[in-house]
């Protein structure tokens, strides 16, 4: 084979490979995708996505949402905790939007088919403060920059039609499956250095437990469970917007991620998420009906 011939078989071989492998979704896709959400249907499953492939298709998606729910009121930090990394075979975390309308009171009674693939989980939503978030590198900076703490069980749902075959890059284009959660009472974030130092130290060290209405655990974990501390994701998720030219702004909350494992809800079902050792957090409830 000459050297002419060889470079052209390599090229056919790599256009080849290049076929097989997915693109970001089509505008038709994403649309389907939407309608797919819309409707809490399970949607087929994006499959061998690259992370700029689950970017991109995130950005379509999101842009339909927008249309249909209208303000951005915030964004998720998801897969920050390593148990959940292993579940989608990934090792880093991922990124979403969260509308107006997602974020529902303490003790709502939500349907629990919810979403196509509904699911809950022990979370906690931070709300930014000051636009100097976005610089923030240590959770003692980013407690400089929020003013609440708040106990939150989320409420996602995974969409598609085999969520275990998902992968980071799936999760990211059906944008971290974010559909509802439950906020609790918020928790000040005190003014005096010494009470800051012990309120950071008290979100790594705090145990955080979901119950139901027995009293019977379902799950739960460690504040340090994400990302070692989990003002860390947060820090994350700055850095990761800014690479897309997202700024995170006075007001916005941030959901910080799983403290537990992801749970089917089923209908009578009520759940609590408690946070022991974090002074002055009350519990947050939800309800499945």
């Amino acid at each position: 084979m000459t050297l002419k011939q060889t470079l052209i078989a390599a090229t056919l071989f790599v256009t080849c490979v290049t076929a097989v492998q997915a693109d970001c979704l089509t505008d038709a896709q994403a649309a389907e995708l939407l309608a797919h959400y819309v409707a809490r249907t399970p949607a087929p499953n994006p499959v061998n996505l690259s992370d700029a492939d689950g970017a991109c298709t995130r950005g379509k998606f999101n842009q339909l949402l927008a249309q249909r729910m209208g303000k951005v009121v915030g964004y998720k930090a998801g897969l920050t905790n390593p148990a959940v990394q292993k579940r989608f075979n990934t090792d880093k975390p991922v990124w979403g939007k969260l509308y107006e309308g997602m974020v529902l009171p303490n003790g709502a009674s939500v349907e629990a088919a919810f979403g196509a693939r509904a699911l809950y989980e022990a979370d906690m939503l931070v709300r930014v403060k000051s636009a100097a978030i976005n610089h923030a590198r240590t959770p003692e900076e980013v407690l400089d920059a929020i003013d609440q703490v708040i106990p939150f069980i989320e409420l996602p749902d995974l969409m598609v039609q085999a969520p275990p075959q998902l992968n980071g890059a799936g999760v990211t284009a059906i944008n971290v499956g974010a559909r509802l959660g439950v906020a609790g009472a918020p928790l000040p974030v005190p003014a005096y250095r010494g009470e800051r130092y012990a309120l950071l130290k008290a979100l790594a060290d705090m145990n955080v437990s979901l119950t139901d209405g027995t009293g019977a655990r379902l799950g739960g974990g460690k504040g340090s469970d994400i990302l070692e501390h989990p003002l860390n994701a947060v820090t994350w998720l700055a850095a990761a917007l800014q690479k897309e030219g997202i700024t995170l702004q006075p007001g916005d909350l941030v959901s910080l991620g799983s403290f537990s494992a992801l749970l089917p809800p089923r209908a009578g079902l009520s759940v609590t998420a408690s946070y022991d050792g974090l002074p002055g957090a009350a519990p947050v409830r939800v309800t499945f009906k």
